[in-house]
């Protein structure tokens, strides 16, 4: 009869699980935020080995460009962004949708981060740079990661 325990919620109990976007503590979750790393991610490692068998050749993190790119590739004149789909707002995407708990905080949050990526974007095409935003969940699917660099690089070889 365990099973039945779960049904004895109240309406308040069951309200609250489904419009709350944690279903862990405070603490915990702020220990997962803190350890979102900002470089090296899979998702950008998995752009540089493909451009790396490709034979391309590539600057990380360059500093002295606006925005301090994922990779750089000084001799295409390219700088390229891997954006993971919750920070930086991929609309459409799943991995892309807003916390409902602290509303305001994550709204300024994302506002400020749009307002940069499209600063920094401008400011490289003033200095005469392509651009080029890659998505975490293009990451995901060869297929897909291959055609959004393809817009930019002629890619030989996608293994």
């Amino acid at each position: 009869m365990e099973w039945l325990s779960g049904l004895n919620r109240s309406n308040n109990q069951q309200h609250d699980r489904a419009t709350s976007m944690d279903f862990v503590s405070k603490e915990k979750r702020s220990a997962i935020m803190r350890g979102v790393k900002g470089l090296n991610t899979r998702p950008e490692r998995l752009v540089r080995s493909l451009l790396h068998k490709n034979g391309y050749r590539f600057r990380l993190h360059a500093k002295n460009l606006a925005g301090r790119p994922d990779i750089v590739l000084p001799k295409h004149k390219l700088a390229i962004f891997v954006h993971g789909c919750f920070w930086h707002q991929h609309r459409g995407c799943r991995d892309g949708r807003r916390p409902t708990s602290n509303v305001a905080f994550w709204d300024r949050k994302f506002t400020l981060n749009a307002s940069r990526d499209k600063r920094n974007l401008a400011d490289l095409r003033k200095e005469g740079w392509q651009t080029l935003t890659i998505w975490e969940c293009e990451t995901r699917d060869l297929k897909l990661l291959t055609k959004a660099i393809r817009t930019h690089l002629p890619l030989k070889r996608t293994r």
